[in-house]
């Protein structure tokens, strides 16, 4: 087997209460999980389940309590230097023109000015900002800002892709037209992406393959599924065919009993 680009193994993290050093709370255990060079991996599972933590855990992040990380083989010390990370929250800074934030990390990097410059004006051109270059983050809309979001995440060239619900706050149709992109970029480029979701329909229609963790504390994996759609995909399209469909109907009847305990801890604590 190739070796994977990302692989946690036996992974757990435990937080303590900083208002009370006595309570533990273990928000992940037993976490095996691997993404392949060039395999596009979704994980879904119920609101609070850790799936987050997970990705700061491949990114290096978050250091995990027990159990450990690997990227192509080596064991991950510190900031995984292998991986772009993209936010579910605002990132753009705001004193900065869209070409100025898509080149932040080139310049930290030590790129020539002129070489980050240009390498900033190609990214935004692919992901359909040729023009606006010059614009503040205030003066682009929701969906214009992911796309420079993505412009920056995408310009370091890294070899990993970490996405954290990175549409979940767009419309349904700006949010399927960046869904198409990033498979369009995704395909040209085969970067392995470990994409965090909390839309089935979207890990479905994006994926290689979906996993399913379960309902938090102890979060960990309780069903992986190979998405056998074929590719290129236009993600409205492919909802409607019966393969789809069938796959939904799977994965869904795991994971529905975990979004019901999820729920039903969200109202013990909003009750409390």
């Amino acid at each position: 087997m190739p070796t994977p680009a990302l692989a946690l193994h036996d992974v757990a993290c435990t937080f303590v209460d900083k208002h009370d050093p006595g309570q533990r709370y273990t928000a992940v255990q037993e976490v095996t999980l691997s993404v392949g060079a060039g395999e596009f991996v979704s994980v879904v599972g119920p609101t609070g389940c850790g799936k987050s933590t997970l990705l700061n855990v491949g990114a290096g992040l978050l250091q995990p309590s027990t159990g450990r990380v690997e990227v192509f083989g080596l064991p991950l010390q510190g900031i995984n230097a292998r991986a772009g990370y993209m936010f579910q929250a605002e990132s753009l800074m705001p004193w900065r023109t869209a070409l100025g934030n898509v080149v932040a990390g080139l310049e930290f990097r030590g790129v020539p000015v002129e070489q980050a410059r240009n390498q900033g004006e190609d990214w935004l051109r692919r992901v359909g900002l040729g023009g606006f270059g010059d614009r503040y983050p205030h003066q682009l809309s929701g969906g214009m800002r992911k796309r420079v979001s993505l412009a920056q995440t995408l310009a370091l060239d890294p070899d990993i892709i970490l996405m954290d619900e990175p549409f979940s706050a767009l419309d349904i149709q700006t949010r399927q037209l960046m869904e198409n992109e990033v498979l369009e970029i995704w395909q040209s480029k085969k970067k392995a992406v470990l994409f965090i979701t909390h839309d089935l329909d979207e890990a479905i229609a994006m994926s290689d393959r979906v996993v399913v963790l379960s309902a938090g504390p102890g979060s960990h994996p309780i069903g992986e599924f190979n998405i056998d759609l074929e590719r290129p995909r236009d993600v409205a399209e492919v909802r409607a065919t019966p393969r789809f469909i069938e796959l939904h109907q799977a994965i869904w009847a795991v994971l529905r009993d975990e979004v019901l305990k999820g729920y039903a801890q969200q109202l013990q604590v909003k009750a409390a």
